[in-house]
């Protein structure tokens, strides 16, 4: 199933070219839970044919994840604190917890944002609690653009490389993720400490 699913998105993505890709991965970076990796492994295949061009592909899927991004980001924005200061409370979510939830990402957004973009099943989620914070835009897209940019990355050159070999493309896409996985933890542990030193100095 998930091979026949692949081999369409390979003939789509080849139809459609750099728009397809871009479209998928809006599709991606929003609401709709749709796997970066049968977009992007392909795409990078067709790199190695020579049937695409790999920057553009970047380009193409980079400007898609952000695009993606914005969408859940302005939707929390504009409607999110609206919906949970109505009805909010039927969540236990009260004023206290946005204002709460505002210092945090005026505070910690950009790592928060950049690890979310990096962990698989939050990578599109991670836009809503950045909106209802009301994030500044800017630091918001730079880093949501360098998580989806690595992970992007990693996947197209996943593709250039191994191409139709599905068996291996699963083992080193696992790999990968567990290898990117610990870095993060890693990344937050030093982060956490950063911050603890700075509270521990300021008292």
């Amino acid at each position: 199933m998930l091979r026949e699913a692949a081999t369409a998105l390979v003939e789509l993505i080849f139809d459609w070219g750099y728009l397809g890709i871009f479209i998928l991965m809006t599709i991606e970076s929003s609401f709709i839970p749709f796997p970066s990796e049968i977009i992007l492994i392909p795409a990078g295949y067709l790199a190695s044919k020579g049937e695409m061009n790999i920057w553009m592909i970047m380009f193409s899927a980079l400007s898609g994840s952000m695009a993606g991004a914005f969408t859940n980001y302005y939707l929390a924005l504009f409607l999110g604190r609206k919906i949970l200061k109505k009805y909010g409370k039927y969540l236990f979510i009260n004023e206290g917890a946005l204002q709460k939830m505002d210092e945090y990402f005026a505070k910690h957004g950009h790592i928060s944002t950049f690890i979310g973009r990096l962990i698989p099943g939050i990578r599109q989620l991670i836009s809503i609690p950045a909106g209802l914070a009301r994030m500044n835009l800017a630091v918001f897209s730079i880093y949501t653009a360098l998580g989806a940019g690595i992970w992007a990355a990693i996947l197209v050159a996943l593709g250039y490389m191994i191409g139709e070999n599905q068996e291996l493309l699963e083992s080193y896409l696992k790999q990968i993720t567990i290898i990117t996985l610990v870095i993060l933890f890693l990344l937050a542990s030093w982060y956490a400490y950063v911050q603890k030193n700075k509270r521990d100095k300021s008292e």
